[in-house]
């Protein structure tokens, strides 16, 4: 199921405006603080779908019940670019335990690059909600290894993927590649267009560096 919440007018394409601002972007900061903002709202819009269970709860004046959280969802994300963007689900999934995966794109001496995953950090997420964020979701083929890495801790109950910006063809490859009978892919923005190196038109540009500095 796709969920793209950039379709209707609200803070979200507010705060995507200023993400693919070639101006707005020198200041890093504030780059980092919309993907923390866009984190939250994701997170929000998230929580609707997963399970709740009725708690019992005493206040100075009386008792009631009201639905809480059954199990709090495992939160993943893809070192570097993403952790502002697992930030502002942290806030929110407060009592989340975290996994982070390094990926990066090895480019070789012909234009093409490789996918290569070099560490993984992940408690159990067996029977659990597992919610990757990565802010830009381009050809598929590094989050769908992502995620298959953290198979081995376990089979989740559902699988949702949430992304910044997404381009049509890594939508597809996503759903081709982790065919789980529940996963919900979140995006803020679809755009059409690839490169031929693989980065999205007219996306944003490396959110990593934009984060975080350019690397060598």
């Amino acid at each position: 199921m796709i969920h793209h919440l950039g379709k209707e007018n609200s803070l979200v394409n507010q705060f995507i405006s200023e993400l693919r601002d070639a101006e707005i972007q020198q200041d890093s900061f504030r780059f980092r603080k919309n993907l923390e903002r866009l984190g939250e709202i994701f997170a929000y819009e998230i929580s609707k779908k997963i399970n709740y269970v009725s708690q019992q709860v005493i206040t100075q004046l009386g008792e009631l019940e009201i639905q809480v959280i059954d199990k709090w969802p495992v939160l993943a994300t893809i070192l570097r670019a993403g952790l502002p963007f697992h930030q502002g689900f942290l806030n929110f999934f407060d009592k989340s335990e975290s996994a982070f995966i390094s990926a990066y794109r090895k480019h070789h001496k012909d234009g093409r690059f490789t996918i290569q995953v070099e560490y993984v950090s992940c408690s159990s997420i067996e029977g659990k909600t597992l919610i990757v964020a990565d802010p830009m979701l381009a050809t598929g083929s590094s989050l769908v290894l992502s995620v298959k890495e953290l198979f081995q801790f376990g089979t989740p109950q559902d699988i949702h993927i949430a992304t910044v910006i997404a381009s049509t063809q890594g939508i597809d490859y996503v759903r081709q590649h982790l065919p789980h009978r529940k996963l919900h892919i979140w995006t803020a923005a679809i755009d059409e267009e690839l490169t031929a190196q693989a980065y999205i038109v007219p996306g944003l540009g490396d959110a990593g560096d934009l984060a975080f500095g350019s690397k060598e």
